[in-house]
């Protein structure tokens, strides 16, 4: 079986709360290539986005990196790197575990006020807002699901070796 640490440029994808950035730190720290956090590049303070033209100039300079991990579901973004990826890492977890997952994250994030891009911060206004992360879970979760597996068999990906995990004790194994 093929170990993720047999590759140089990764990408780490799955619904929001489903652990992307913390296997992205993890697989940085492990085999010492550099992270690119996506959601770090798109986010200005106050929540504003960046340019798209802009998203994408320095997506595309952060990939110019001999080997990387990059962690986010840009899909404007998306032929940028994964035709330059050797790798793909899926994140597919129940919706129950995701859900979980993101809530507890969230909530440890408000009560914490731990900064996150550009000195974002969750805020419990936005928590129970129609913006509220929980919310983009929902619209988003299946979507992810029907169409990641499309995709994948999709021929100008072809060359990517792709990790479909289905459980967090599956990446043991492939770590």
């Amino acid at each position: 079986m093929q170990k993720i640490s047999s590759f140089s440029r990764i990408v780490i994808v799955g619904t929001t709360g489903s652990g992307k950035t913390t296997l992205a730190k993890r697989i940085s720290e492990s085999y010492g290539i550099k992270r690119i956090e996506l959601d770090a590049i798109q986010w200005l303070p106050n929540w504003q986005e960046i340019d798209k033209q802009e998203f994408v100039r320095l997506a595309a300079l952060a990939i110019e990196a001999e080997t990387w991990v990059v962690d986010g579901n840009y899909r404007i973004v998306r032929d940028l790197i994964w035709t330059k990826a050797d790798a793909i890492v899926w994140l597919d977890y129940s919706f129950p575990r995701n859900f979980r997952q993101l809530f507890v994250r969230s909530i440890r994030r408000l009560l914490t006020r731990e900064e996150l891009w550009a000195g974002n911060r969750e805020s419990w206004r936005l928590f129970f807002s129609r913006k509220s992360i929980l919310v983009w879970l929902f619209q988003t979760y299946w979507r992810r699901k029907r169409d990641y597996p499309q995709l994948f068999a999709d021929p100008k990906y072809s060359h990517l070796k792709v990790f479909r995990v289905a459980h967090p004790r599956e990446l043991d194994r492939y770590l």
